[in-house]
């Protein structure tokens, strides 16, 4: 299957990663139609969980969002965020950024990953700025890959990174990000997590971040 959709979700719980079910749930969105693959993700300092995926379609992306994903935030009695990203639209520009969802392979596993959402809107995605970010971005300390995302029916732009330590991580997220933004005058959201905890978990569900 090829990948044409992005979700990203958070669950607003703090928990180990040890404690939360992650068995259960793999078996459960291994089921989803349309499902790729899960890389599982672990809030540094809140201890959230989340997930960042593929899907074969945005029609199934969609139904993971407004079906699946809601009921297992019911059951854990949390409240959720979700979003669903064009993947066609910025394969390109991932592409160029060592993206680990299109096929980039790494000397090391990541230790951390980041999320970043900027609160613009761009639609065409290609008309974006992604390419004066790409060489800014590519000098960052332990940056290892990014995969852009770019939001449906909003074109908000944001990226799903992958970082050598967590320390790099933090940096990128609180230094450099902020000044970023600070250039497009925009609002933005920015989680970091903890891969090491993750990363049986999202083996099982074939991250590409562990191929």
């Amino acid at each position: 299957m090829s990948q044409n959709a992005f979700v990203y979700t958070e669950l607003q719980i703090s928990a180990p990663f040890d404690q939360v079910p992650w068995q259960r749930i793999n078996n459960a969105i291994k089921a989803q139609p349309g499902f790729i693959n899960k890389t599982w993700l672990s809030g540094v300092g809140n201890l959230s969980a989340g997930g960042i995926y593929a899907f074969d379609s945005v029609v199934n992306a969609q139904k993971f969002v407004t079906g699946y994903f809601p009921e297992e935030a019911k059951g854990f009695g949390v409240a959720q965020t979700t979003r669903v990203f064009d993947a066609i639209a910025t394969r390109e520009a991932s592409l160029d950024m060592n993206s680990a969802h299109y096929g980039a392979k790494f000397d090391q596993i990541p230790g951390a990953f980041v999320y970043t959402e900027v609160q613009l809107h761009v639609l065409p995605f290609d008309n974006g700025p992604w390419r004066d970010f790409n060489p800014i971005l590519k000098q960052q300390p332990g940056l290892l890959s990014k995969t852009w995302l770019s939001g449906l029916h909003t074109g908000t732009v944001g990226g799903f990174y992958a970082f050598d330590t967590i320390e790099n991580a933090k940096r990128f997220a609180i230094d450099y990000f902020p000044t970023e933004t600070k250039a497009l005058n925009a609002a933005f959201y920015t989680r970091v997590f903890d891969a090491d905890a993750t990363k049986t978990a999202s083996i099982d569900m074939a991250s590409p971040f562990y191929a």
